[in-house]
């Protein structure tokens, strides 16, 4: 699966695009009061970490036969100033599915162990920059 994300912002307009292979996405992100987005960085990536988890709740109880009727994920992260990573990450779930107690807390532990955002960001990854693109304008 390859994944794609694009921002473009321009004078009181934004857009945003996620792909997945073929798969085309418009977020509907409006801009900030001045220039950028309304959402910031951080905001995405909890909403990444989030959505990772949520969705994988429904694949794991797949796998396993499990009927799940509601996923709740919250996601909290400590940022300092510009340019410093974050301090801390912490998510909480809750999940109502039709089985037992342990069955259900067996799948929560088991899907955070296979998230893959959750686990890109334990282990951590290059990220690489580049190439530049300058556009002059008169």
């Amino acid at each position: 699966m390859r994944i794609r994300a694009s921002v473009e912002n321009w004078d009181q307009h934004h857009a945003a695009v996620v792909q997945v292979n073929d798969s085309i996405h418009e977020l509907n992100i409006p801009p900030a009061s001045g220039r950028g987005s309304s959402i910031n960085g951080g905001q995405l990536l909890c909403l990444a970490v989030a959505t990772c988890y949520c969705n994988d709740i429904y694949r794991e109880a797949m796998r396993r036969g499990i009927e799940v009727l509601r996923v709740n994920v919250d996601v909290e992260a400590e940022f300092g100033g510009p340019g410093e990573p974050a301090k801390s990450m912490s998510y909480r779930a809750r999940v109502a599915a039709r089985a037992g107690e342990q069955t259900i807390r067996d799948l929560m532990i088991h899907t955070d162990e296979v998230a893959e955002i959750q686990n890109t960001l334990r282990r951590g990854m290059d990220v690489k920059f580049g190439p530049i693109e300058v556009i002059v304008e008169g």
